[in-house]
């Protein structure tokens, strides 16, 4: 985007071409107005595209303001940082790192013994469900031999009480056939 000499024909054939008074084309079909479009064109390029000047001027004015006027303040608050990280990274990370070892220790002691503690308490709780549960099978066990020796049972008491019961029966009708008899000689009266 250079304003040379691509720009020069283009400007000479619009200034001749462009049909106005006969003074206009006399005065711009001249060699130096020619070179005097050019220029301007020059200027007007350089002005509205040509922005480094402006961009410059911002960047010194940043770097003016940024230096000069905060007196070098980052610099100073980013070695302060620096200090005191290397102050931590030599002084406090070592002191920390014991003391979270010995911490860890005396912890992971406190866990092995609270692990051993519960593996006890589970270890006996298997136990006494082992003994419910022998308990229990052998209770159920012993309850199926009941009900088995029960269900054995039941034809001969079953037998026993239809025995008794047409025993009660056969005495039932001679008693009602005694009554009958006493009743029948008191009704002749």
């Amino acid at each position: 985007m250079s304003g040379g000499g691509t720009e020069t024909p283009v400007a000479c054939e619009a200034a001749q071409g462009g049909g106005g008074g006969g003074k206009k084309r006399d005065s711009l079909g001249t060699p130096g107005a020619a070179h005097l479009i050019i220029k301007d064109l020059g200027e007007i390029h350089s002005r509205l595209l040509d922005h480094r000047p402006v961009t410059q001027g911002e960047i010194r004015y940043f770097i003016k303001e940024f230096e000069e006027k905060r007196g070098l303040r980052e610099l100073r608050v980013l070695e302060n940082l620096k200090n005191i990280i290397e102050e931590t990274n030599e002084r406090m990370l070592p002191k920390c790192r014991e003391t979270m070892q010995d911490g860890l220790e005396e912890t992971l002691q406190k866990l092995q013994a609270a692990n051993d503690s519960i593996c006890r308490l589970q270890q006996r709780e298997q136990e006494r469900e082992k003994v419910i549960h022998d308990h229990l099978t052998a209770s159920e066990k012993q309850r199926l031999l009941q009900w088995e020796e029960f269900l054995k049972e039941q034809p001969q008491r079953r037998a026993e009480v239809d025995d008794e019961h047409r025993r009660a029966m056969e005495r039932l009708r001679e008693q009602y056939a005694a009554m009958e008899k006493d009743l029948a000689k008191f009704s002749t009266f």
